[in-house]
């Protein structure tokens, strides 16, 4: 007969989290199964930093729907050096400045949007999350009647690198699309990084970010919806970072009512 097993709180907690909790144990080790499964996502996420940029591809599909591209390319000449020294990612080659100063000059006027997708460290992330992004993102921009820039992909880049690519187009704003730092349970998030009035030397104050972008976290749809509210707040106050705070309103499925909203949780409810 099989003895009674302690009772495990934790295990009810397992269905509402991807984080490793209640994994069990034999004698004083995990079992070989939670073993195996983190060995699993460990080479999912080193798996996800090596990735090649799949630019061809990514700008074929871009083509595809009707949408530019640019190619360019950060001073970091390979992975090795990109991951050796961050403050290559963040610049762009000689090469690819000029090549922007030159599509800038031929095309002068300015935008007011600067879309830019780099690797960062998940190319996969990329891979699987630009386009539909792009696709709920330009829905949007569209209604507003805003100008976007070709989509500017760049290799071995970093976050930094999406402001020296908006002063050199003369862009109101920018936004950089990347792969974020793979997680355990995360290898294909994608962050938005935000800044309005991009030059080069600014830090991470003067940018917003949204996280988390990918099927199992924040929806493409929500994602452009904070977008856009960050972008409308930006023009309206010609700020972002720090002082510009994400409180787009969004609908919850908590309510009946389609007319009921809520905000940002941090924020204290509205009074009557």
């Amino acid at each position: 007969m099989q003895p009674d097993l302690p009772e495990n709180p934790w295990l009810e907690l397992r269905r509402l989290t991807p984080a490793r909790i209640a994994l069990g144990r034999t004698g004083t080790s995990i079992p070989t199964s939670a073993q195996l499964d983190f060995q699993f996502a460990h080479a999912q996420a080193r798996d996800a930093v090596h990735l090649p940029f799949d630019h061809v591809g990514l700008s074929t599909q871009l083509a595809e729907r009707g949408r530019d591209s640019l190619l360019l390319h950060s001073a970091a000449v390979d992975r090795h050096s990109y991951l050796q020294r961050p403050d290559l990612g963040r610049r762009l080659s000689d090469e690819s400045a000029q090549a922007l100063r030159d599509h800038a000059a031929a095309n002068p006027g300015g935008i007011d949007l600067a879309v830019v997708v780099a690797d960062g460290l998940s190319a996969l992330a990329v891979h699987k999350h630009t386009l539909p992004f792009l696709t709920r993102m330009e829905e949007q921009t569209h209604a507003e009647g805003w100008s976007l820039s070709p989509v500017i992909l760049v290799e071995q880049g970093r976050v930094a690198v999406a402001d020296e690519i908006g002063q050199l187009l003369g862009a109101k704003m920018v936004v950089i699309l990347i792969g974020e730092r793979p997680g355990l349970s995360s290898p294909d998030s994608l962050g938005l990084y935000f800044t309005y009035n991009p030059k080069v030397g600014l830090t991470d104050a003067y940018r917003n970010c949204i996280s988390n972008v990918r099927l199992e976290g924040l929806s493409y749809g929500m994602a452009a919806h904070r977008l856009l509210y960050l972008m409308r707040e930006a023009c309206r106050r010609q700020l972002s970072g720090v002082n510009l705070k994400d409180e787009a309103q969004v609908q919850t499925i908590e309510s009946d009512d389609p007319d009921l909203v809520k905000g940002n949780f941090l924020l204290s409810p509205p009074t009557d």
